[in-house]
């Protein structure tokens, strides 16, 4: 029996087709495709930002006194004091060009004029009643530096030369190393068992009518601090920021023996933010920052050379502050 023969053009034509029928099966059973987009989390931008407004209001409100030139003098302890027994007494004096400046904390507000303390290379506290002694207790045994300087309520340093003082003295007797320091209201002054230049910055709490006044910081002893070479005393910023205040942060510090690149001299101050980039500061005026996220970031502040090198005095010209922000 004779078969018919498939050319081979036909034999070709119904392989595409049935080819072409199954890839069109296969489109119509595919699974369809999902893409999810994932947002990246915020990154801190931080920018340098003018004066906020609610402080130029403030300095309208005070009159002179952001002009007044105060001078503070140490009257205990006295430089190169050897003191026995854990308990420190501060004493200090006032004088100088005041126009009206005077420490004093408003009731209502829980702010007002008042001195920077700084035991050592620890966190400011901030004393407000110069009329009753800042009493430090269970001072640790061995060599220690206080440094003094006046500020305005919101914490921005007076720069005239008096303002700034500083001593060294010696306690023997001190008190037990492993508990902190504290005030004469029993509050923790400072803390042999934390790190100086990291400890978090502590609350501020009112002195009650029967105990002097005092506040809150971390603990160190003295490195070999020279009073005759540039220092850098750090001051701001420092705590737990929220509200208003989260806007625009201040960055403030004290500076000795020394004088910035836009002030005519030769020094640079340095600072990081978290470790990121480093930034820099030429003029000895506060500034602040805005762009600030919600965490704990911290701030580092060095003093450099004309060679851009870090100046070495007593381990205190680089000090990091851990802040709090809540936005």
């Amino acid at each position: 029996m004779h078969r018919p023969r498939i050319s081979r053009f036909s034999f070709l034509s119904i392989l595409c087709s049935l080819l072409l029928t199954g890839c069109a099966g296969n489109g119509d059973n595919s699974a369809t495709t999902v893409t999810t987009t994932v947002t990246p989390p915020p990154i801190q931008v931080l920018t340098v930002t003018p004066r906020p407004q609610s402080i130029l209001d403030l300095m309208k409100a005070r009159g002179e006194q952001d002009e007044a030139a105060p001078t503070l003098k140490i009257v205990s302890p006295a430089a190169n004091a050897v003191i026995n027994g854990s308990k420190v007494e501060v004493k200090l004096d006032l004088s100088g060009d005041l126009k009206g400046y005077m420490p004093h904390k408003d009731p209502a507000t829980g702010k007002g004029n008042h001195i920077h303390v700084i035991l050592d290379n620890e966190p400011y506290e901030a004393y407000y009643e110069l009329g009753q002694p800042f009493e430090l207790r269970n001072v640790a045994e061995g060599k220690h530096t206080l440094r003094v300087f006046a500020s305005r309520p919101w914490h921005e340093s007076y720069k005239n030369p008096g303002s700034f003082q500083m001593v060294t003295f010696t306690v023997r007797g001190g008190g037990d190393a492993s508990k902190p320091t504290t005030t004469g209201s029993g509050q923790t002054m400072a803390n042999a068992n934390t790190n100086a230049s990291n400890s978090p910055a502590n609350t501020t709490a009112a002195a009650s009518p029967a105990t002097r006044e005092g506040k809150d910081v971390a603990s160190s002893k003295a490195g070999d601090v020279d009073p005759t070479k540039p220092l850098l005393t750090y001051s701001r910023p420092k705590g737990e920021y929220k509200g208003e205040d989260a806007n625009a942060i201040m960055i403030d510090f004290w500076l000795s023996n020394a004088k910035l690149k836009g002030d005519g001299g030769e020094y640079r101050i340095r600072y990081f933010i978290n470790d990121d980039e480093a930034r820099y500061i030429d003029k000895w005026d506060p500034i602040w920052l805005s762009g600030w996220l919600s965490g704990k970031p911290t701030v580092r502040l060095e003093l450099l050379d004309k060679d851009s090198k870090p100046v070495e005095n007593g381990g205190y010209n680089t000090t990091t502050r851990e802040i709090t922000v809540v936005k």
